[in-house]
């Protein structure tokens, strides 16, 4: 089982994250004090989160060097553009207090407002700068990509989308795969939606797992980094426990016809 990624800039990124969507930050650093503990190497914030000071002080806190904790964060719709993209890395960086972060992802494209381009230059010249170690995207469908490797020459190291098996973005991956971009998934268990399917729970019976670690599993499987997301101590360990099984090629298929192009977030496009 793959357990680390190795980005086209060189960098090492664990497979398996641990998410803080919608975690207050007074509780994101129990959580992540928890995940660390459970053997979790990299915690994914965000601006939007309103958690970074809180990710912060239990990466701080939790006795583990700085260079063994991979830290990802991300800049906000309101911040596109160069000035504005630069105050607000400064003030991500602040809160964090951990240095330089490992990954600055821009979170959305937000092609109504045509800064993503500007605002992908500029998370270059901050990595080389050295501000930040390795710089990628989030949320960014093919022609997002294109344009901005077009327009500088430079392909992000990661794209972060929503996958799962209801919506397993193929053509993507395919494009990921080409550019040698890593994908990594957000809300890899589609908010809980496919944890219910009668095939995941058929799957996860055989094999005496949870259908949270098929998924998973699964995942990682096609090469997928994950960041699931859990404040209960029992399910953050278990979503990291993924070693002791396979998938077979029947489970594979059975899954690969799930997909529904169903999201349980909105449309890359749509976003403002």
């Amino acid at each position: 089982m793959t357990t680390t990624l190795t980005l086209s800039d060189g960098m090492r990124m664990p497979a398996v994250g641990f998410g803080v969507y919608k975690v207050a930050d007074e509780a994101a650093g129990p959580a992540v004090a928890t995940a660390l503990e459970a053997g979790y190497r990299l915690v994914d914030t965000a601006t939007l989160y309103g958690n970074e000071r809180g990710v912060g002080r239990a990466v701080r806190d939790s006795g583990l060097d700085r260079d063994d904790v991979f830290v990802t964060t991300k800049l906000w719709n309101d911040a596109h553009g160069p000035d504005a993209a630069r105050a607000a890395f400064e003030q991500s960086v602040e809160r964090l207090g951990l240095g330089a972060p490992d990954l600055y992802l821009i979170h959305w494209p937000v092609p109504s407002r045509d800064l993503y381009a500007s605002t992908w230059r500029t998370l270059i010249q901050l990595r080389d700068e050295g501000r930040v170690r390795s710089v990628g995207v989030s949320n960014f469908q093919p022609a997002h990509i294109a344009r901005i490797v077009d327009d500088s020459g430079e392909v992000p190291v990661v794209n972060q989308v929503e996958l799962h098996p209801y919506l397993q973005q193929r053509e993507l991956r395919a494009l990921h795969a080409e550019l040698g971009i890593i994908t990594q998934a957000w809300s890899p268990l589609g908010r809980g939606a496919v944890l219910t399917d009668p095939v995941i729970g058929d799957i996860a019976r055989s094999h005496g797992v949870s259908p949270a670690q098929v998924v998973l599993r699964w995942h990682l499987d096609l090469n997928v980094a994950v960041i699931p997301k859990s404040v209960t101590p029992a399910r953050i360990r278990q979503n990291r426990d993924l070693a002791g099984f396979e998938l077979s090629d029947d489970d594979h298929a059975r899954i690969a016809d799930l997909d529904r192009d169903e999201r349980t977030g909105s449309h890359p496009d749509l976003v403002a």
